[in-house]
């Protein structure tokens, strides 16, 4: 068998590899030297980020896209030593067509990566605040390029998008550094209401927790058929979801305990029952009372079959 053919096929690929191979170690330096740039650049934006923002994720962040963008910058210098025939702008091109495609594949993926960035360069809350999102309320714990990460008050882990927490509306509990706290209480119609409001004001007054400045309030809000509705409302700079049902919770019992020594009237349900004696023409005179028993009236109204005795209006006083 001949084997020259091969055997020169071979010698050539060996000697182009030896011809190449200044090439490809300086390929190598390069490509290094953009490897430890981009690393550098990745920690600069990192630092000066968290400088500006005070956002760590966010430095993460950008930091991973300054590095990549600069190792992409490596990796084109490097193609085009190796092949001195590469042309970065038909790459760029093969980029920009491919990107669109990707674009729509992908488009849920990237709506949520950009409203992360948004996200965290608005900063309207942090990894640790208390926030409620729709039906969801929690404690932030991660902010990533998907999804946000909270931890619920019974320990579960809700994964939100991104998406979700940029176009809805998010409340946040430990945004600042007093909140206040309101409860609604109704008092009877027969009890003094500035008597009511003169013992809620000194009780808040006396419990730690609840602030002086802004001062508490106790408000008539409301008039209804049982009684008078009153809005209590104090400030308090307990933050987290533990400690304000703590302090509620000692407010409420130290209230119930003031208003029931000073003998507060509180409405209680209760039904009215009005009792109307018949037209004469609708009863007749027996000897044991009344009856309803006229044709027409309202023993055949309401399907009375039989006779019976109906007292009078003196006999329910009696």
């Amino acid at each position: 068998m001949d084997f020259s053919r091969a055997l020169a096929t071979l010698q050539g690929m060996v000697d182009s590899i030896i011809g190449g191979l200044p090439n490809f170690v300086l390929a190598l330096a390069i490509f290094t030297l953009f490897y430890f740039v981009a690393k550098r650049v990745r920690l600069f934006v990192i630092k000066l980020t968290e400088k500006q923002h005070k956002a760590k994720n966010l430095g993460i962040i950008l930091g991973k896209l300054a590095q990549s963008g600069v190792i992409l910058m490596g990796l084109l210098v490097v193609l085009s030593i190796l092949f001195p025939s590469f042309n970065p702008g038909d790459l760029i091109q093969l980029l920009g067509i491919g990107s669109v495609a990707i674009g729509f594949a992908f488009h849920d993926l990237f709506q949520n990566f950009l409203a992360g960035i948004l996200l965290l360069l608005t900063a309207p809350f942090k990894i640790g605040d208390q926030i409620v999102v729709q039906q969801f309320e929690g404690t932030v714990e991660d902010i990533a390029m998907r999804a946000t990460t909270i931890k619920t008050y019974d320990g579960r882990r809700i994964v939100i998008p991104n998406t979700d927490l940029f176009t809805n509306s998010v409340t946040v509990n430990t945004a600042f550094e007093k909140r206040c706290l309101e409860y609604l209480l109704e008092i009877s119609f027969e009890e003094d209401i500035e008597r009511v409001k003169n013992i809620i004001h000194k009780t808040l007054a006396e419990l730690d927790g609840v602030l002086n400045q802004p001062p508490a309030e106790v408000l008539v809000v409301g008039l209804t058929n049982a009684g008078v509705t009153l809005r209590l409302s104090w400030w308090t700079r307990k933050a987290g979801h533990p400690a304000i049902l703590h302090l509620q919770d000692h407010v409420l019992m130290a209230l119930k305990e003031q208003l029931a020594a000073h003998q507060v009237i509180f409405p209680t349900s209760s039904q009215h029952i009005f009792l109307q004696q018949l037209p004469e023409k609708d009863r007749e005179q027996r000897a044991d009372g009344f009856v309803l028993n006229q044709p027409g009236g309202l023993a055949e109204h309401v399907g009375v079959k039989e006779s019976f005795p109906v007292p009078s209006a003196s006999d329910y006083h009696k």
